[in-house]
């Protein structure tokens, strides 16, 4: 019983969207490869940009090692990939999406000039939140382990939003391309194990999962992947969530 009700005054009540105040409504996903994003944010993407935000994807790693298929060589599946996550976006209304160049899927490491890729795409679309990846958890719920290239590209995701996009000095030639500092408002990880920030996308779960079955290359023809998602997704009160660490930034 006492589990329950902790739990029961615990649990965050699902928010909409933050007051930008007289910032825009823009938000950037950044994730580590074709579909990540989809996973940790999709409804929420969608639901916000019904409601006048402009969301982007950036896409960290090419995606080239996500197949089974001893047929798709990294030539075909990396521009597969990539076509896959723009119908994805597309469905959900995301605006663009932007992919790095130069970074294996499987071997994304922490790096100065990934660091300087993504925050380029910080300043150029000056978002006012940023979604992506817990950095800090390895085991998830005793069931799965969370990718090496999650951990990377949401710690550097992290270090980009504070202080190196923040900071006149860090990555000054982007002065000379006309990219000046950028302080984000807000941050959102998607995660399971710390959250305080809950999206109730009971309403558009439908979109979010027709927009995972746009990678093809992933999920084949979704039946089984259709299955799994709508029994696992859903909460014991019948709503289906997204949930976020939510970081609001002090400076």
């Amino acid at each position: 019983m006492t589990s329950s009700l902790e739990q029961t005054y615990t649990s965050p009540v699902p928010e909409g969207p933050p007051d930008t105040g007289d910032h825009p409504k823009v938000a950037l996903a950044i994730a580590a490869h074709p579909d990540d994003a989809d996973f940790g944010c999709a409804g929420t993407a969608h639901l916000w940009s019904q409601q006048g935000w402009q969301f982007y994807y950036l896409v960290c790693s090419d995606g080239s090692k996500g197949t089974e298929d001893p047929s798709l060589t990294a030539d075909r599946l990396v521009p597969m990939r990539q076509r896959e996550q723009r119908a994805a976006a597309e469905a959900l209304g995301v605006k663009d999406v932007f992919f790095l160049d130069g970074y294996v899927d499987g071997e994304l490491t922490y790096s100065r000039q990934l660091l300087g890729d993504v925050v380029r795409v910080i300043r150029r679309i000056r978002p006012y939140a940023v979604f992506t990846h817990d950095p800090t958890q390895v085991i998830i719920r005793n069931s799965f382990i969370n990718h090496s290239d999650h951990r990377t590209a949401g710690l550097v995701a992290i270090d980009a939003v504070y202080p190196a996009a923040r900071d006149r000095w860090n990555f000054p030639e982007q002065l000379e391309e006309g990219l000046e500092p950028h302080k984000v408002k807000e941050l959102f990880i998607w995660s399971l194990e710390q959250a305080n920030f809950v999206v109730d996308i009971s309403e558009v779960v439908e979109t979010k999962i027709q927009a995972l079955l746009r990678h093809t290359s992933q999920f084949g023809e979704g039946d089984e992947f259709l299955k799994f998602v709508r029994e696992r997704w859903r909460g014991e009160d019948g709503r289906y969530t997204e949930r976020f660490r939510r970081v609001v930034m002090v400076r």
